[in-house]
């Protein structure tokens, strides 16, 4: 894939950034560079390969799943105007 100067400009249109004639020249090679890489990169072959999240081998630190709280739910409702099973009623707003 190859990149010229109207494509350059039209990128930059889109992005919303002013580019000029000799700047478009610029960024053209650089990113036709850039593209070049992209397609060596494409040449790899990857068959076999897993994916990583990590170049170093590491276990997630976990926390055990307890309840740290708790118990309290007669305690909060008490103060609600109705409640029922340590639940709070509220009046019907949608029909």
């Amino acid at each position: 894939m190859s990149v010229d100067i109207d494509t350059v400009k039209r990128v930059a249109r889109l992005a919303r950034i002013k580019v000029g004639d000799a700047d478009a020249e610029r960024m053209t090679g650089e990113l036709n560079a850039i593209l070049g890489f992209v397609e060596q990169l494409d040449e790899v072959n990857i068959d076999g390969v897993e994916p990583l999240t990590s170049v170093v081998e590491q276990t997630m630190k976990k926390r055990t799943d307890g309840v740290t709280d708790g118990g309290y739910a007669a305690d909060i409702t008490r103060n609600a105007p109705v409640s029922e099973d340590n639940f709070f009623m509220v009046p019907k707003v949608v029909e």
